[in-house]
């Protein structure tokens, strides 16, 4: 049954007068929520997942101990020197920051222009936002060096302080941006599951699952005025929510724009920032949606309707992200700057020039794969340019940050950029840590907004009476 329900899918893929629909298979209201309550309600996950959460917890585990000699040791163990003061701290949260942009736009820009295909997606999107916020707060916070007085940089009052936080570095609006931004998304993430922590509650057959559920649902009961509430308060913070996707990268990119450093004093890098930011964060959900829905019995929720629609706004935003780099290189030789010209030319066929060109093969070459329909509704293929993107993007952050700054001005000045064991077991490791809490979303959160998929169903707009009792207070 469930072969012939996909095969049908396919076809419909394939016939140019049919929409694929959302929800594909026979479901109801309750077989929704059987499939997505099935993981978090069970005594024992699959070995699948005990697997990769034992090796992502240990890369995780070797993260923080790696942290702990840095901060005993100093940022000595990194390959950061003059003039490259700015190494893989900064590329790594650059990256990161980048990597959470996308859970913005599916959740709060698609539910804005009323895109019904962003609800399968959506929670995935949220979730993977708030980890990669959590990892890019790292790297700051352990570059500062004296990482016991991190407070310092906070603006309150104290007589002992020589220097007080300025407010006009572009550093200081980074923690603002970033703060505001992982508050608005955690929000905005725990609001929308408040209907399904209290479907949770209602099956939970141990007590401290109920009162766990029970506190996180905030007395959710499905009534009419709860569901008025509930809409306006998401609908506000969506509205909260959109200008970040614009403001929060484009303030991290000031952090570069606002020198006089060539290659990085340029009035494109805010867009070309934002746009690179939902590229490799739409990238990322590729990567884990698609396993997800094969591990955990998901196709008939996520199906490739979903995954096409991803995967062309991957294709829009990474020839946005190509255009840019045409861009530079004709504004850096238009604007008649010997500096910058040099800077560009150096970035191409000077020392780093490795990185360059697998820079421009992974984000440029790779996207453009998606022009072809049966890469874009082929899992296996999509999962490889994915793949590409993420390495692309953050090959991307290295090019902008270590060739500018190893070659500045003067000859005298240059110098050459070599990562340390440390600095790579420190990217590796900030990868456990984010795919680390990915797991135990998955393994204990429902996975899907069963609230707003069953309103996307056929059946999604009957009346109250017609809907089953034992669901009636968790669909819209």
């Amino acid at each position: 049954m469930a072969t012939a329900t996909h095969a049908a899918i396919d076809n419909t893929f394939d016939d140019p007068g049919r929409r694929a629909p959302l929800i594909t298979g026979k479901h109801d209201y309750t077989s929704v929520t059987n499939l997505v309550c099935a993981l978090a309600e069970r005594r024992q996950p699959p070995l699948a997942w005990y697997v990769a959460f034992g090796i992502s917890s240990t890369v995780a585990a070797m993260f923080f101990g790696l942290i702990g000699y840095l901060i005993v040791t100093g940022v000595g163990v990194w390959g950061n020197n003059a003039p490259v003061f700015w190494a893989f701290d900064i590329v790594n949260f650059v990256f990161w920051v980048g990597i959470g942009h996308a859970g913005t736009l599916i959740s709060a820009i698609l539910f804005l222009f009323r895109q019904n295909w962003r609800t399968s997606i959506n929670r995935f999107a949220e979730a993977m936002t708030i980890f990669a916020v959590i990892c890019a707060a790292i790297f700051p916070g352990i570059h500062v060096g004296r990482v016991w007085f991190a407070y310092w940089l906070a603006p309150y009052p104290a007589q002992h302080l020589e220097m007080w936080p300025n407010f006009r570095s572009p550093l200081l609006w980074d923690v603002f941006a970033v703060n505001t931004y992982a508050s608005i998304s955690a929000l905005f993430w725990y609001m929308g599951m408040i209907p399904d922590f209290a479907t949770l509650r209602d099956r939970a057959t141990t007590k401290w699952r109920q009162l766990a559920f029970g506190i996180a649902a905030l007395g959710w009961n499905g009534s009419a005025r709860h569901w008025m509430r509930y809409e306006k308060a998401y609908m506000l913070l969506a509205a909260l929510a959109t200008p970040l996707v614009l403001s929060v990268h484009s303030v991290v990119s000031f952090d570069f724009a606002v020198s006089q450093v060539p290659g990085w004093h340029t009035t494109i890098f805010p867009p070309y920032f934002v746009a690179g930011a939902v590229f490799g964060g739409f990238a990322m959900v590729i990567l884990l949606i698609v396993p997800a829905r094969q591990w955990f019995g998901l196709k008939d929720l996520v199906t490739l309707r979903h995954l096409e629609n991803m995967n062309k706004i991957l294709l829009a935003t990474g020839t946005m992200v190509g255009f840019a780099y045409a861009i530079e290189f004709f504004i850096a030789w238009y604007g008649g700057n010997a500096y910058e010209r040099f800077a560009f030319i150096n970035r191409a066929l000077g020392p780093y020039a490795w990185s360059y060109w697998t820079m421009i093969a992974c984000n440029l070459g790779a996207s453009q794969f998606l022009w072809l329909k049966k890469v874009r509704t082929t899992p296996w293929m999509m999962l490889i340019v994915a793949a590409a993107v993420t390495v692309g993007m953050w090959f991307e952050r290295f090019v902008i940050i270590v060739t500018s700054l190893s070659r500045d001005f003067l000859p005298s000045s240059w110098g050459f950029y070599k990562p340390t064991a440390i600095d790579l077991l420190m990217l590796t490791g900030s990868f456990g840590l984010f795919f680390t809490m990915f797991l135990l979303f998955v393994r204990f959160l429902p996975m899907v907004a069963m609230a707003e998929v069953k309103s996307v169903m056929p059946h999604g707009h009957e009346k109250p009476q017609q809907q089953p009792a034992e669901v009636r207070g968790s669909i819209i």
